[in-house]
């Protein structure tokens, strides 16, 4: 149920950008857990003596299959419960698994605790994109979600950081520790300062006279559509089709990439765990850019010219440029080149967030932006978090045989082709995606 008219007044910009800013903290811890892997997958490796498949599984299938299928319905629930209790009870839960890991003495051990912090971190995204298309209109969510997507690059940049230096200092088993208790306190602060938005707030209402808003505010609300009538929504919208396939294969080639690099450094360039570490920090932290220039691009391209497509056109344009510099970091010998190479991917390769996250909850109604967020999510992380690093980890065993330690760098390349495809869905996606956009417009007027 929505809140009265007049409770709607209580969020000043002031609070809307703290409530912005503390799920964007909430998102950084987020990616700090899930991103400590790949620094700590090599002594894990020497330690519990497992294959590069196993680490593949570990990094991307045994994670993304709970953290995908138990999206949606975590998502469902938010559509109709407190998406701010879901939040910071998610948040709990994979801070808490995070700090398990440490504790593992088996591969199987670890794989359980990371399939604890894939069911934690389903709770994360669905909650948050919703909660910020509440409090900022259409005109300016493509930056706020971009805003709250730097908690990628800013979250992998701390657990790059600390995972190198906490390998080589305190061991990967108190590494996990490490990371993983903090978030349990961030969780206290969302769930005791932040306040649930009323449905709609920030859309587009009709203008209506006094007797068509009286019989507006007496009218029961409606309920949240289920899951099956969203997919079917969404699935009859060409242009979410492109875009979710364009999102999951760019999302394979990413965390494909952004767990193996650090065993690629290691073997290939003879990188201590510390330097390392830092490296890709630097990285992670350059992408920023990306990702923060891609939803202001794209909401300042579409504004200026009139012409929404740009929401496909820049994360498309920019994913089809960053094939070479990729090619670069893996085949050229220089570690210095190969670290710069890697900063150029990491911008054009961080666009696509906030446009992609913006579309998504622009194309469907207001009831059902948190399974929306969630049926991308789940596409984007099964292919891409569920088979990116796994294809990686089977190429590289395959390889071995014949390239030996360079097995891994040829894996890395094969993979990284896969970034032309995604461009060729983004693009055909912006020519249908028009006229889905006008077609949701108007249901939404009817229901705000």
């Amino acid at each position: 149920m929505s809140e009265p008219l007049e409770n709607q007044r209580e969020f000043s910009p002031a609070y809307r950008n703290y409530a912005l800013g503390i799920v964007f903290v909430g998102y950084i811890v987020n990616f700090v857990d899930r991103s400590i892997l790949s620094l700590l997958l090599e002594p894990i490796k020497l330690e519990l003596s497992l294959s590069d498949s196993q680490l593949g599984l570990l990094g991307g299938l045994a994670f993304a299959v709970f953290y995908t299928f138990l999206g949606i319905p975590i998502a469902a629930l938010a559509d109709r419960r407190s998406r701010v209790k879901i939040l910071a009870v998610s948040m709990v839960i994979w801070s808490a698994m995070t700090a398990v890991c440490g504790l593992a003495t088996n591969f199987w051990m670890l794989l359980m605790a990371r399939i604890g912090v894939g069911v934690g971190e389903a709770g994360a995204s669905p909650p948050s994109h919703s909660l910020i298309s509440d409090y900022f209109p259409i005109d300016k969510r493509a930056t706020a979600l971009s805003i709250y997507a730097l908690g990628i690059p800013f979250g992998t940049m701390i657990g790059s950081y600390v995972g190198g230096w906490g390998a080589d200092e305190l061991g990967w088993r108190y590494t996990f520790f490490l990371v993983g208790i903090p978030g349990i306190f961030v969780a206290l602060i969302i769930a005791l300062t932040l306040r649930e938005p009323p449905r709609g707030l920030s859309d587009v209402k009709p203008v209506l006279n006094t007797a068509q808003k009286a019989a507006a505010e007496a009218a029961p609300k409606p309920e949240a559509p289920h899951v099956k009538e969203v997919l079917n929504f969404l699935w009859a919208k060409v242009s979410f089709r492109h875009l979710s396939f364009a999102a999951g294969l760019h999302a394979f080639v990413s965390y494909g990439a952004s767990t193996w690099n650090a065993p690629f450094f290691t073997r290939i360039h003879s990188m201590s765990s510390t330097d390392l570490g830092a490296a890709l920090a630097l990285v992670a932290g350059v992408g920023a850019i990306g990702t923060f220039a891609g939803g202001y691009l794209s909401d300042k391209l579409s504004d200026r010219t009139g012409d929404k497509r740009w929401y496909f056109w820049v994360p498309g344009i920019a994913t089809i440029i960053m094939v070479p510099f990729q090619l670069v970091a893996y085949l050229y010998d220089g570690t210095t080149a190969a670290i710069a190479s890697l900063c150029m991917v990491a911008i054009m390769g961080n666009v696509y967030l906030g446009p992609s996250f913006a579309m998504t909850q622009a194309l469907v109604s207001l009831r059902m932006r948190a399974v929306a967020s969630a049926i991308l999510l789940f596409v984007l992380n099964l292919i891409g978090m569920g088979l990116g690093p796994y294809f990686v980890g089977i190429l590289s065993d395959l390889f071995a045989p014949t390239f030996g330690i360079e097995s891994l760098r040829y894996a890395l390349c094969i993979a990284v082709l896969v970034n032309l495809w995604a461009g060729v869905h983004y693009m055909l996606g912006a020519r249908s995606m028009r006229g889905d956009l006008l077609e949701t417009e108007a249901m939404n007027a009817k229901l705000v």
